[in-house]
């Protein structure tokens, strides 16, 4: 974890260019979903808050891109996400793989709703 980076464009510049046009994508498809979360660096890895509360992280390693939609965000889309690696709250993307764009928009409009779903009954 490289503390100091304090922004998301500062994480992306620490990476080859191949990865780089990766995580952009990835944070293109999180704002466009998602326009009112607010971004910041946390645990060392883009993160994206909506409502001040959790909505999706990703990170870039060595041969995959992690992807946290903590946690029902995974569970949700179990099948769809069954042919990539997993870890506890986390999916592995491979670098020598196209993101399953798609799927990732599907991931983050279900975390938005879910979001905004707390927000209302939190009112309550």
């Amino acid at each position: 974890m490289n503390k100091d980076i304090y922004n998301v464009e500062q994480y992306i510049a620490t990476f080859p260019s191949e990865v780089q046009q990766k995580l952009i994508l990835f944070r293109q498809i999180i704002k466009e979903n998602a326009p009112s979360s607010v971004e910041s660096i946390s645990y060392g890895m883009p993160a994206y808050k909506l409502n001040r509360k959790p909505l999706v992280y990703f990170a870039a390693f060595e041969k995959h891109i992690g992807f946290y939609a903590t946690p029902t965000g995974h569970s949700k889309f179990k099948k769809e996400l069954s042919k990539y690696k997993q870890g506890k709250g986390s999916v592995q993307f491979p670098l020598t793989e196209d993101l399953p764009v798609e799927l990732i928009v599907k991931i983050v409009q279900f975390r938005v709703a879910e979001n905004n779903q707390k927000l209302k009954e939190d009112k309550k």
